[in-house]
């Protein structure tokens, strides 16, 4: 039952690193946002668009491994 509980933990510690790693891309996207907007100020509209787009799918994924590992702390006991 032991070793069940630490694997069900660790499992949960994974799950909850992609909240981390899709903070890192977000930043990395937003960077990447003011770069194109500093060499094309015209296309703003555009790649403020696809920003908010790409963030908006990161974040889905980010929701996603905090449900897992919730599910895998308060389920599996």
């Amino acid at each position: 039952m032991d070793l069940a509980r630490g694997l069900v933990a660790i499992g949960a510690g994974l799950a909850i690193m992609t909240g981390m790693m899709t903070g890192l891309g977000q930043g990395f996207a937003a960077g990447k946002a003011v770069e194109a907007v500093g060499k094309n100020p015209e296309a703003v509209g555009q790649v403020r668009s696809t920003l908010i787009l790409g963030c908006a799918l990161a974040e889905t994924c980010a929701i996603y491994g905090m449900l897992i590992s919730i599910l895998l702390i308060f389920v599996f006991k």
